[in-house]
């Protein structure tokens, strides 16, 4: 599995659902959706690495593809920051918080995968032997999120997408700090029903299985593109 520009998805399937959602081709849309699904099943029950999307609320969907159960169990409030701000970890903050086990310069990738190539064995402990030969230590950039967890996890640990924003809209008027500006310019850009979706989702995954987020935001896809609520996406 291997990405052919900047990123592994670029986004060119939901284009393809947003003309199949106009063209009135809902069928093809619920397809698509039991596919993705089963398809992460699968790589979830023969222990392979789990696809990782990104959070959606700023084209009026919600995390999914299991994202939900991934960020519910970062630390603190970090997986509500990361799911209603859509905003990016680099390759520390991963290994920091987490989402990631290894990381490694660009300028070993060719030779990483020649050498995972060259394994036969699904053992994820021969597998994580090879990784670490080739994994480069890291540490956090000063401007990290991490390093602001505190006033993170006060603004996003109420219970509603408002009383967040009113959170950030207080701490802002005190210290006029870059971060809260950033945040609240983000989360004021997205889909508001988006925003409240999402939230209750990933507070949801706290509380349940890998398999049942899957099932459940199969649910919430199939409803988030049937404009029978919402026209946001």
């Amino acid at each position: 599995m291997k990405g052919s520009g900047r990123a592994f998805c670029a986004g060119g399937d939901i284009v393809s659902l947003y003309h199949m959602i106009n063209a009135g081709k809902m069928e093809d849309c619920k397809e698509f959706f039991r596919t993705l699904y089963t398809y992460i099943y699968i790589l979830g029950t023969c222990l392979k690495p789990h696809v990782f999307a990104t959070p959606e609320t700023l084209i009026g969907f919600h995390p999914d593809a299991g994202v939900s159960f991934f960020l519910s169990h970062l630390p603190g409030q970090l997986g509500e920051y990361l799911g209603l701000t859509v905003e990016k970890l680099n390759g520390a903050e991963m290994i920091s918080c987490g989402l990631a086990t290894h990381y490694a310069h660009s300028s070993k990738l060719a030779l990483i995968e020649e050498q995972l190539g060259k394994l036969d064995t699904d053992d994820p402990s021969v597998i994580e032997n090879s990784l670490e030969k080739y994994s480069d230590l890291v540490c956090l950039d000063n401007i990290s999120v991490l390093h602001r967890i505190e006033i993170l996890d006060k603004c996003f640990s109420h219970d509603t997408v408002e009383e967040i924003i009113d959170s950030l809209e207080s701490e802002t008027s005190k210290t006029s700090d870059a971060w809260c500006i950033s945040t609240l310019r983000r989360l004021k850009e997205a889909s508001p029903l988006g925003l409240k979706v999402s939230l209750k989702s990933i507070r949801e995954g706290r509380f349940q299985t890998l398999d049942q987020c899957l099932i459940r935001e199969y649910r919430m896809s199939l409803q988030g593109i049937s404009n029978q609520i919402s026209r946001d996406f």
